[in-house]
């Protein structure tokens, strides 16, 4: 069986992802020790909470996030992990974030809207990729967040709006970096449907 590694840097809701992946036939590990992370088959950066307060946490182990990535294997960023997947967040003080997709990490603006987004809300899949094989057009997923990705066109897997069009999943040009703003291990079925597209890419 692939070996899928749930990072642990003390932020993010591990249990709810590890009991996602379990539920498609996976049994990940949760780790943040160097040596288990580059020889996963697969990788996911988990995240709740503040941008600034993860790439604290991450900065220890940033290089060796870098040359995960750069290995070719697949990784992938759920909410804040997918944020700090970015170049940039604006979030508390404008802050560097991992760089592996280019874009930026932007306050969603006042409006009758409320801030943050929590909920229910179809996304729009913008190209082929295998983490969304199966998944139909307009699916609802779940998110909840207050800052958004502005990313280019060929690095948005999907998009959603919400006031505005943002990057509900994003892509590396390698096609191994991925990141999805909303939830799937609180997405019901289309959720886990994802998940298992990632574990099948490992």
């Amino acid at each position: 069986m692939k070996r899928i590694i749930i990072l642990d840097y003390g932020l993010g809701n591990l249990r709810s992802v590890q009991k996602g992946l379990e539920h498609v036939g996976s049994s990940p590990a949760i780790s943040g020790d160097p040596e288990e992370i580059l020889a996963a088959d697969g990788l996911i950066l988990p995240g709740v909470g503040a941008f600034v307060d993860a790439m604290k946490r991450l900065d220890s182990i940033k290089g060796i996030i870098e040359e995960y990535a750069r290995s070719g294997k697949p990784m992938l960023g759920i909410c804040l992990g997918q944020q700090v997947l970015m170049s940039s967040s604006e979030e508390g003080k404008l802050t560097d974030g991992l760089n592996l997709i280019s874009g930026k990490v932007l306050r969603f603006p006042k409006s009758e809207l409320k801030v943050p987004h929590i909920g229910w809300n179809n996304i729009k899949i913008k190209q082929d990729h295998p983490l969304f094989e199966g998944i139909p057009d307009n699916s609802f997923v779940y998110f909840v967040h207050s800052y958004y990705v502005d990313t280019e066109p060929e690095n948005t897997l999907a998009a959603c709006n919400y006031g505005l069009d943002f990057s509900a999943s994003v892509v590396n040009s390698k096609g191994n970096v991925m990141g999805t703003q909303f939830h799937p291990e609180k997405s019901g079925a289309i959720g886990l449907k994802i998940l298992k597209n990632f574990v099948e890419m490992c």
